[in-house]
């Protein structure tokens, strides 16, 4: 190859990123930035922000908790699913808790996914007054786990306990298992520091009912750890709070919820939901709370 083809190359090569440069490096987007401008599309461009009396209380497309300086839910108002973003609801911190189905056994640091539900489904349980039992879970919150050690058959399966832990519970937190006996052998709590992955670890369905009460989206964060909406069930189970703290009848309560509540999109895409920040502003426009 001649210098002059080399050189006639790199020009070409260099026209081209130049090019390039101004279309998709500034002309897209100013194009994108125009098309948000026009009117129907602007609020959404701006992040969707809702406003009262001019000052932005929140997004409709990102939830936010309802809770006070503790960190406590505050009784007047719909509560929003769990977040995993951050310390909850947390833009920049958008992203899923990376746990899936086989996180059954907590780490000293970090509950199991299991556990984290199990907790969940307790805690929303005791604060709508409603059965907050799940299979699989302890009545105290923890994943019902259990570690059972002895001989093994061919397929891996124990056949002869000598000794059953339960691994969720640890000696430090508990007087009793859950479960006094497995197969005929005592179940122990989980001394801290020991080693107990070498056993056949046997999840416990208990005697929770097969539909629980709290709903999943009640203790299962969303993907983004943003979603602004909770469904139908999880809304109900909290009416009758809310009612009680506005001291209004749970039918008022009722009305706002359905007010709110938008079906599947084009009819068959997800399932229906209510928007928690319009449901939560309609209440304190219509019955705020007397202090």
């Amino acid at each position: 190859m001649t210098f002059a083809n080399l050189v006639r190359q790199h020009w070409a090569a260099l026209r081209a990123l130049l090019v390039f440069t101004v279309l998709l490096g500034a002309g897209y987007p100013l194009l994108i930035w125009a098309v948000a401008q026009l009117p129907g599309l602007h609020d959404k461009a701006q992040g969707s922000i809702v406003r009262v009396d001019g000052k932005p209380v929140g997004s409709s497309l990102i939830g936010q908790l309802f809770t006070d300086a503790a960190g406590r839910p505050l009784p007047q108002y719909l509560q929003s699913r769990p977040s995993a973003a951050g310390d909850g609801y947390d833009p920049p911190a958008s992203g899923a808790g990376n746990l899936g189905p086989e996180s059954i056994v907590d780490d000293p640091d970090k509950p199991s996914l299991l556990t984290q539900v199990c907790s969940r489904s307790k805690a929303v349980g005791e604060r709508e007054g409603v059965d907050g039992s799940r299979p699989f879970c302890t009545a105290g919150g923890v994943g019902a786990v259990l570690s059972v050690i002895g001989p093994r058959d061919a397929r891996g399966n124990v056949v002869h306990p000598t000794r059953v832990v339960s691994v969720n519970e640890p000696c430090s937190s508990t007087a009793q298992t859950f479960l006094t006996s497995y197969d005929g052998v005592r179940v122990e709590c989980a001394r801290s520091g020991e080693d107990y992955s070498f056993g056949q670890l046997v999840p416990i369905r208990g005697a929770a009912p097969g539909s629980p009460r709290v709903p999943p989206d009640a203790v299962t964060a969303s993907g983004s750890g943003l979603d602004p909406d909770i469904s139908e069930a999880y809304a109900d189970i909290q009416v009758a709070r809310i009612a009680h703290a506005r001291h209004v009848s749970a039918d008022a309560v009722r009305e706002v919820v359905r007010a709110n509540c938008r079906g599947r999109d084009l009819g068959f895409f997800g399932e229906p939901r209510v928007n928690v920040l319009a449901v939560n502003l309609q209440l304190d426009h219509k019955y705020p709370v007397i202090r």
